[in-house]
């Protein structure tokens, strides 16, 4: 789980990669009643128009940042887990017995792996968003987080774990009072998947994911392989069912493996859009390349493209700057990538449980908003900020921004330094009366203006990891 420091998350200095200039108090706002922007004077008392936060230092800190949604289903599934385990020694009063050890590993392995696939995942998304708007938003901003299903798939996932390792101290205690060469192959297996599991859970750790993310993505896709290897040996009822749902999961996602051709447009230094023409693609949907299917995945939002006639014959993902493969992506665009798994609903398809919103994207965040902007479901207002936009991102993205909202707000950092976003995003709330506010950017910003609103009584959402 990642940890944030005890501090007020909107006291922390606005930064991003895509702003190479200082901050400034004043600035112009660039606003766009056509397809063509316009220059209006920024207000410098924007600030003030801020409401006081709720609750003090300490409340908001264990409100909004210690007990994240995350680590509450985090804290559901151990304290679920917690609970079988007492019932298991309450039932043979004393150590728990190795069957129903073997069990709890297996069906928390199993629910690891569900939150995982993309069929699972694209359900429990449509389940929440089915939500009529006549419901209070009390009830629709908390079916609005269930982006962060992660909570389920890091839970499991390590309650899986720590079962295991007692099945193996078990099975070691086992072996001694009736040592035998068929139980001694067993646990030098059980050790060695020990050791990889183990060896995978604490590279999910948020901070090794920051400083080695290709290495986690080459790490990480193992332990569904290492998880079928365990199920082997534990092929008992109900472990057996529990292995067939699991196999089945696994295998359905890299069954669909295939090899697309692409068609890039590069759009800057900074940025290219891929163009994939092999199916349409509609709204609300992201997807994982890869040009090392074994090594590393990639995800991107797609954005559904259209032909002459305005039909969907195709998609295509922004990609900028930000990381090794990013980087060779743009200076080297490819021709073919591997795509891997079905399309997988994300973060910004809960956009639907609200009458209104504010979109708020910095630098390349934009792209995974364009889907949003194309579907054209929920009004919405938009500020952008970065670099150059139109330079940088090409006049089709531009317009494409323009289009869904012809007052939008796109901040060109190069020119007036960097904004006050949490003050000009709860401008755009009270303009639109927005019911909630959804960020794309980096994560020390998503965290600055999730906080700065949330602190405020508005909704607002934004991804971290698997948030």
């Amino acid at each position: 789980m990642q940890s944030e420091p005890a501090t007020d998350v909107e006291n922390l200095e606005f930064s991003s990669e895509d702003s190479g200039t200082s901050s400034t108090s004043e600035g112009t706002l660039t606003r766009s009643p056509s397809l063509k922007p316009k220059e209006l004077v920024a207000d410098p008392t924007i600030r003030d128009a801020l409401p006081e936060k709720t609750g003090n230092r300490l409340t908001r800190y264990l409100g909004h940042n210690f007990f994240s949604t995350y680590r509450k289903i985090f804290t559901v599934i151990f304290f679920a887990n917690l609970a079988a385990f007492i019932a298991f020694v309450v039932k043979t009063k004393g150590a728990p017995e190795a069957a129903d050890v073997a069990s709890a590993t297996s069906a928390n392995l199993m629910i690891a792996i569900l939150f995982r696939q993309e069929n699972f995942v694209n359900l429990v998304y449509e389940i929440c968003v089915a939500a009529p708007h006549s419901l209070p938003v009390s009830i629709r901003r908390k079916l609005a987080k269930v982006f962060h299903y992660g909570g389920a798939h890091s839970g499991a996932g390590t309650a899986a774990v720590v079962w295991y390792i007692l099945y193996t101290a078990l099975a070691t205690r086992d072996f001694i009072r009736n040592p035998s060469n068929d139980a001694k192959a067993s646990l030098i297996t059980s050790y060695i998947l020990v050791t990889m599991f183990v060896f995978i859970l604490l590279a999910a750790h948020p901070r090794f994911r920051v400083r080695f993310h290709d290495y986690f993505e080459a790490l990480h896709p193992s332990s569904n392989q290492e998880g079928i290897t365990l199920g082997a040996y534990l092929i008992r009822s109900p472990n057996f069912w529990f292995l067939c749902v699991s196999t089945s999961c696994t295998f359905l996602s890299w069954g669909r493996l295939r090899r697309h051709d692409v068609y890039p447009e590069v759009l800057s230094d900074h940025a290219t859009r891929l163009h994939f023409k092999y199916r349409p693609m509609q709204p609300f949907y992201g997807l994982k390349v890869s040009t090392s299917p074994l090594f590393e995945w990639h995800a991107f939002a797609t954005i559904p493209d259209e032909d002459e006639n305005g039909k969907i014959n195709g998609f295509s993902v922004v990609v900028s700057n930000a990381g090794d493969w990013t980087r060779k992506t743009i200076k080297e665009p490819p021709r073919q990538l591997w795509v891997r798994g079905y399309p997988l609903h994300g973060l910004l398809y809960t956009s639907k449980l609200f009458r209104q919103i504010v979109v708020v994207a910095t630098g390349s965040g934009i792209g995974p908003c364009l889907s949003l902007l194309y579907a054209n479901v929920t009004p919405r207002r938009i500020l952008w900020s970065t670099p150059n936009p139109e330079l940088t991102y090409g006049r089709s993205i531009m317009q494409s921004v323009l289009k869904a909202d012809n007052q939008a707000i796109v901040w060109n950092t190069r020119e007036h330094g960097r904004p006050d976003m949490v003050a000009l995003t709860y401008q755009l709330v009270q303009e639109c009366n927005a019911e909630a506010v959804f960020i794309i950017s980096n994560p020390k910003v998503t965290r600055k203006v999730v906080y700065g609103m949330e602190t405020r009584g508005i909704p607002a959402y934004g991804a971290i990891f698997d948030s």
